[in-house]
């Protein structure tokens, strides 16, 4: 029987600047299944980050699990959070503050109520159909 291969997520470097570290949290996410990713240059628009990282996951234990996942991924290469809100998922939404990137894992249902991408609607969206896979 062939074993599925799982492309990992390229190696980050611990200076890595703010756009490689969003867009290898765009990777680790886009492994994990996590849907409706989006990632945001959001420097101009506020102080709170120079990127936002913003994804959907299906159910509590998918969220946590994406949370769990790109926090582990990037301490492979030195990069930790300065804090983490909502870790159990259970309120539909974890924030993983890593300075200059924030990174949202959302439920349908949060998302859609707190609506970032509306809030921040002056920012330019990143492109980032080169980092995500087919379905």
């Amino acid at each position: 029987m062939e074993e599925m291969n799982m492309t990992p997520a390229p190696p980050l470097k611990a200076d890595a600047s703010p756009r490689e570290i969003a867009e290898y949290a765009v990777t680790v996410l886009d492994q994990k299944k996590a849907r409706n990713i989006r990632m945001l240059h959001t420097e101009e628009q506020t102080v709170l980050a120079d990127y936002f990282v913003i994804c959907s996951g299906t159910s509590s234990t998918q969220i946590r699990s994406l949370a769990d996942e790109v926090e582990y991924k990037l301490s492979l290469c030195g990069i930790t959070p300065l804090h983490t809100e909502g870790a159990n998922g259970a309120g539909g939404w974890v924030l993983i503050d890593f300075g200059s990137v924030l990174v949202h894992v959302f439920s349908r249902d949060a998302r859609e109520f707190y609506n970032l991408e509306k809030l921040y609607a002056e920012t330019s969206e990143c492109d980032i159909s080169a980092l995500l896979t087919q379905d």
